[in-house]
């Protein structure tokens, strides 16, 4: 039994039906959406950029300011700039947008959490050290409730014992590690399949 959910929405006078069936896990819908024009014509839905899927907010943690300077053997030569052109394009090419936002300060990224509630679709987040010690952000992004993916640019587990425990890999919805600065990407490719 499959459960349907259908929004009729109305934009510069055209109506679109948005919405699909809930179908078990590796099964997707077939088929293009469909809107009708004000003459009630039907015709192909909007692209995703067209449309806009939302906004995905990129928030790095304490030290990220420094890459591309900061240990380039383990993070590589890619700055923190680079990293956030990386994320808007990749957005973009999903049709979202980005609010990109960096701190060194716990309190700064808790506010950059509670401030997705209600703007933003996902969550794309490296809190560097504060991964292993924060129980703040955790709790923050359990309680916004929007899907999460955690990114670190080195493997943690091929590092210090103290970097193999995170308080966000059990509230967020995937967890990337090892991957570089790709894993960027990657975290914005897979919610671009989650919401």
């Amino acid at each position: 039994m499959f459960l349907t959910l259908r929004v009729f929405l109305t934009l510069f006078g055209v109506s679109y039906a948005v919405g699909a069936a809930a179908q078990p896990d590796g099964v997707r819908n077939a088929g293009p959406a469909r809107r009708t024009d004000r003459l009630g014509v039907m015709t192909e839905a909007p692209t995703a950029t067209e449309a806009g899927r939302g906004t995905i907010l990129v928030l790095n943690g304490p030290n990220l300011n420094l890459l591309g300077t900061r240990e380039p053997e383990k993070y590589g030569t890619s700055t923190l700039a680079d990293v956030e052109q990386l994320a808007m394009a990749a957005a973009e090419a999903n049709g979202f947008t980005v609010d990109c936002v960096q701190s060194n300060h716990e309190g700064d990224l808790l506010d950059a959490i509670h401030g997705a509630r209600g703007t933003c679709v996902g969550i794309v987040i490296n809190a560097g050290a504060y991964t292993h010690t924060s129980v703040a952000l955790r709790d923050a992004l359990a309680a916004v409730q929007i899907p999460a993916v955690e990114v670190h640019i080195t493997n943690v587990h091929q590092r210090e014992e103290f970097r193999h425990h995170s308080y966000l890999s059990p509230v967020c919805s995937a967890v990337i590690v090892g991957a570089g600065v790709q894993g960027y990407k990657l975290a914005i490719d897979y919610l671009a399949t989650a919401v």
